[in-house]
C-alpha cells in the first residue's frame, strides 16, 4: 500500500493536481517536528540526531505537511544508511530570501557516479538490498517533486568517505 500511495502522490504531482495548502509556518517547528518523529528510531539504532540552525530562521510560506514529508523522507533515508554510533544532522539557515535545509549523515556515502540518479523513481543505489529492508525507491522522487512545487531546488552531495548530504532550498515567501 505504501508503493501505491507513493505512486499516487507522484502521479498527482506530475498532473499538477497535488494540492498545496500554504500557510506561514515557523521553520523551527518543521525541524523540531521532524526530529521528534525520528528520535525513537534513531535511539533504537544507536544514532544521534542533531538539530542546528544559524541564528533566527524566518517563517516559510509552505504546506507544512508536504515539507514535513520531505524531511521525513530525507531523515528516514539517513537513518537507513547511518551505522550504529553515527550522527545525523538536520540543519537550516536563511540567506537571500530563501531557507536552506540539509540532512547530513555519517554513513558510507553515495558513489559519485550514482549522485545524479538518486532522485529517479525506483532508483535504489544498493541493488543487494531487498525491498523489505528499505523504502520503495520513490521517496527522493517525491521529495524532489514537493520541493519543486514550492519553487525550490533539491540536490545530493557525498564527499568521499564522509556520508551524504541532502539539501533543499525554498523561498521564504
Amino acid at each position: 500500500s505504501r508503493v501505491v500511495d507513493d505512486l499516487r502522490t507522484l502521479s498527482l504531482s506530475d498532473a499538477g493536481e497535488l494540492s498545496l495548502v500554504r500557510v506561514p509556518t515557523p521553520t523551527r517547528d518543521l525541524l523540531e517536528t521532524a526530529i521528534a518523529a525520528h528520535r525513537a528510531i534513531a535511539e533504537a539504532r544507536g544514532v544521534q540526531l542533531v538539530l542546528r540552525t544559524d541564528g533566527e530562521i524566518p517563517d516559510v510560506n509552505v504546506d507544512p505537511d508536504r515539507i514535513g514529508q520531505v524531511l521525513h523522507n530525507l531523515l528516514s533515508n539517513a537513518l537507513r544508511y547511518t551505522p550504529e554510533g553515527g550522527i545525523i544532522t538536520l540543519s537550516a539557515r536563511a540567506q537571500n530570501g530563501q531557507v536552506t535545509f540539509a540532512v547530513a549523515d555519517s554513513g558510507s556515502g553515495i558513489p559519485q557516479e550514482e549522485l545524479g540518479r538518486v532522485f529517479e523513481r525506483f532508483y535504489r543505489g544498493d541493488q543487494a538490498r531487498h525491498r523489505a529492508d528499505g523504502g520503495t525507491g520513490l521517496g527522493l522522487a517525491i521529495a524532489r517533486s514537493i520541493v519543486e512545487m514550492h519553487g525550490g531546488h533539491i540536490w545530493a552531495e557525498s564527499p568521499q568517505g564522509s556520508g551524504a548530504i541532502f539539501t533543499f532550498r525554498i523561498p521564504i515567501g
